[in-house]
C-alpha cells in the first residue's frame, strides 16, 4: 500500500481541484470517509475545541495535535489527511520534530504558518508575525527533517501576512518558503477575488490552497468558484465542527425544555450510530479472523 503522502501527491498532480472537508475527531472523520471524500483536513481549531475545549489561540500542543491527527489518519490509511501544524510549535528543532512526528503518525501533509508562537485563528484580527528569516528557518528545518526521514510528506507554507501587510507580502513570504522546501502555498484570509487570483498566478507552478472558513474573513465562495480562480486545493474547516456544535446545543436544549432528546436524535439509535463510526468494519474484521460477532436481539 502506498504511503498516504504519495497518494496526496498523486491527487495534487491531477487536473482537478482537491476538496477536503474539515474533521476534528473520530466521528467527523468517519462520516467524511463514508461520504467518499478523496482526502480529509484536520482542523487545528476543531482539535483545540474538541480535545481541550478551548478556542484556537495557540493553546493546543504538539502532542495534542499529533495524537488527534494520527487517530484520524489511521481510520483509513488509504485516504490522505492534511493536518494543521500551527507555527511548528517552536524554533528549528521543534519544527523538525513536528515533521518527524506527523510523518510517523501517517499524516500526508501539513501546514506551518508565520505567526508568533502565541498564535490565533487565521480569521481573527490582530495577528502578529515572526520575521521572514525566522519563518523561512521553520520551513527549512521541516524540509530537512523530511529529507532525513526519506519521506515525501507534503509541506505547506501558510502566511497570515495579508490582513496587516497586504497580499503581496503574503505572496513574497510563501515564495520564500517554497524556495526553502515547501510544496504548496496557502495565503490565509483572502478577501477579494482579485487578491485570490493574484496569489494563484504569482505562486505558480506551486499548487495554492484556499481556506473556506465559512463566515470568516474570506467570502463564502463555492468549489466551482475556487476552481475558476485556479486553486488546486480547498479546505472547509468549519464544515464539521460548527454544524455539530449547533446540533449538540439543540439536543441539550431539548432535554432542558422538554425532558427528552427524541426529536434531536431523529429516529437514530445506538446501533445506527455505531454503524456511522465503523461497526460493519469491525464485524467484517472479526468474521475474517474466524469469529462470530453478534449484536444479539
Amino acid at each position: 500500500m502506498k504511503p498516504a503522502s504519495t497518494v496526496l501527491r498523486e491527487l495534487l498532480a491531477r487536473d482537478e481541484i482537491l476538496v477536503l472537508p474539515g474533521v476534528y475527531d473520530g466521528i467527523s472523520a468517519r462520516i467524511a470517509l463514508s461520504e467518499g471524500f478523496d482526502a480529509l483536513y484536520m482542523t487545528g481549531a476543531g482539535t483545540s475545541a474538541s480535545v481541550l475545549g478551548q478556542p484556537d489561540l495557540g493553546i493546543v500542543t504538539l502532542n495534542d495535535m499529533v495524537g488527534n491527527a494520527g487517530m484520524i489518519a489511521g481510520l483509513n490509511p488509504r485516504v490522505p489527511v492534511i493536518a494543521d501544524a500551527d507555527t511548528g510549535f517552536g524554533g528549528a528543532a521543534m519544527c523538525a520534530r513536528t515533521t518527524t512526528l506527523y510523518a510517523r503518525a501517517g499524516v500526508a501533509g501539513f501546514h506551518i504558518e508565520d505567526q508568533v508562537q502565541q498564535k490565533r485563528c487565521g480569521h481573527l484580527a490582530s495577528k502578529q508575525l515572526v520575521p521572514l528569516e525566522e519563518y523561512v528557518m521553520r520551513i527549512r528545518a521541516a524540509a530537512n527533517a523530511r529529507k532525513a526521514l526519506d519521506s515525501d510528506i507534503v509541506l505547506i507554507t501558510r502566511s497570515d501576512a495579508l490582513a496587516e501587510f497586504g497580499v503581496d507580502t503574503a505572496i513574497a513570504r510563501c515564495k520564500a518558503a517554497i524556495d526553502a522546501g515547501a510544496d504548496v502555498a496557502f495565503v490565509e484570509g483572502l478577501r477579494t477575488r482579485e487578491d485570490a487570483e493574484r496569489a494563484v498566478r504569482a505562486l505558480a507552478p506551486a499548487p495554492v490552497l484556499l481556506n473556506l472558513a465559512t463566515g470568516g474573513m474570506t467570502p463564502n465562495w463555492t468549489v466551482q468558484e475556487a476552481r475558476e480562480m485556479g486553486f488546486r486545493l480547498v479546505i472547509f474547516p468549519c464544515a464539521g465542527m460548527i454544524p455539530a456544535a449547533l446540533a449538540v446545543r439543540a439536543a441539550y436544549r431539548e432535554i432542558r425544555a422538554q425532558g427528552t432528546d427524541v426529536a434531536s436524535c431523529a429516529g437514530v439509535g445506538p446501533k445506527e450510530f455505531f454503524e456511522m463510526v465503523g461497526l460493519d468494519e469491525v464485524i467484517a474484521i472479526d468474521a475474517a479472523a474466524g469469529g462470530n460477532f453478534t449484536l444479539g436481539g
